[in-house]
């Protein structure tokens, strides 16, 4: 691949100018309620900002050109590295996500539970600073002050998986779901985008068991947990992977 600029970096973004942004909105309408709904994010300060830089309100996708050296479909890590990286090294590259740009680990893994695995370890060793010779009294946590510090602290990661630095390193971004129409060639929003190279970086989805009783009781999974603003009495982990694992050792 060749290593000169692509000659896209640095356009102009392509922002609708006939929507304001997540941040600017007073009323949501009817399709931002049901697009939050699909996102499973709550709308508060916070989260209009991780939306204005993750899954931006007013984007417009770009025009493709006749034919890209790589599409990525699912911009979580590796979409996003294949995308941006592509671009960098003076490819031509697009990047298609139809949910939140940053993929689980910005948004429902690895970022918001390190937040909560740091209050959770703050409050063991006020508790046990005692056997050291340090009495602090008695410890209580604020949990919806930790989940809105959680928000604030994702927010402020954003920028660093955001739709616009995206474009800003070459790589055309489009907010949709892709569908291959044929070997070379990708559908997403109406457009058919021509391809040499594709990379399927979907990630994966929690998967609710089929537990006799479970539809019938309140349950979180990890797309749900981090908006909790209530701590619960009590709570079972059902799944032993890497954020099963972070969530049962948070409390």
């Amino acid at each position: 691949v060749s290593t000169q600029s692509t000659g896209n970096v640095n356009q102009e973004m392509p922002f609708s100018t006939s929507k304001r942004k997540w941040t600017e909105l007073e009323q949501p309408d009817d399709e931002d309620h049901a697009l939050l709904k699909e996102l499973h994010i709550p709308l508060d300060s916070y989260n209009a900002t991780l939306l204005d830089n993750v899954h931006p309100r007013n984007w417009q996708d770009p025009d493709p050109p006749e034919e890209y050296d790589l599409i990525a479909i699912g911009a979580g890590a590796a979409g996003l590295v294949s995308a941006k990286q592509t671009a960098r090294r003076g490819g031509r590259s697009a990047l298609i996500e139809v949910h939140l740009q940053g993929g689980d680990c910005l948004n429902v893994g690895c970022v918001p539970s390190k937040a909560l695995i740091r209050v959770g370890r703050a409050a063991r060793e006020a508790r046990a600073a005692s056997s050291l010779g340090v009495h602090v009294g008695e410890v209580r946590v604020d949990f919806p002050f930790v989940m809105e510090r959680m928000r604030r602290l994702r927010a402020r990661i954003a920028p660093n998986d955001a739709v616009e630095l995206t474009s800003n390193v070459g790589a055309d971004v489009y907010q949709g779901r892709g569908e291959f129409t044929s070997r070379n060639t990708i559908q997403v929003n109406g457009q058919t985008l021509k391809f040499k190279k594709a990379v399927v970086a979907t990630g994966g989805s929690p998967r609710v068991p089929p537990i006799p009783g479970l539809s019938e009781v309140p349950y979180l999974t990890n797309k749900t947990l981090y908006n909790l603003t209530e701590l619960p009495p009590r709570m079972v982990v059902l799944g032993g992977g890497p954020i099963g694992l972070e969530m049962a050792q948070a409390p």
